[in-house]
């Protein structure tokens, strides 16, 4: 019997937004849209952007790089990526990126599974909606990362901090 969720179409420029400190992260597949298969974004990350470690406890997630170049850092490994490339990180593995070069990169990001908790919940948690998908992202402040470190732990993530 085929599955009675419907086929999703996210004309380009649409779909749910959200800006983080130095990310902008657009929704293309929510959990619930999959089943709780996976989880499915757009990342924009501007010069110089892009998250601390962090681990995903209950996740593993994938990047497919559609534009620009990120230094990828996982399992004490560091990965130069330009656009075709592809990564995955396994759940438990400690990982950041950063953008180092000059323009946007664009990557398409798939996280899986996807549950009532996890990546998905803490975007939505901690990060800003976008009001305006031209607006440059908004700085690390001090309730920024407040509302991050609050939603972390509540979705089976963990920053970790230099020693």
């Amino acid at each position: 019997m085929p599955d009675q969720r419907p086929v999703k179409h996210v004309p380009a420029g649409t779909g749910p937004l959200y800006w983080g400190p130095g990310d902008r992260v657009r929704f293309l597949v929510t959990g619930a849209e999959s089943g709780g298969a996976c989880f499915i974004i757009e990342v924009t990350t501007p010069p110089g952007g892009g998250p601390p470690p962090h681990i995903h406890h209950q996740e593993e997630e994938s990047f497919y790089l559609l534009q620009g170049t990120l230094t990828i850092q996982a399992d004490g490994r560091t990965f130069r990526a330009v656009a075709g490339d592809f990564i995955h990180v396994p759940r438990g593995t400690i990982h950041s990126f950063r953008n180092d070069g000059t323009e946007d990169a664009k990557m398409i990001v798939t996280v899986s599974p996807s549950g009532p908790m996890g990546l998905e919940k803490f975007f939505v948690e901690s990060f800003y909606p976008a009001t305006d998908r031209n607006a440059a992202a908004p700085l690390l402040t001090e309730e920024l990362m407040n509302r991050m470190l609050a939603a972390a732990p509540k979705n089976g993530l963990e920053f970790v901090l230099p020693n």
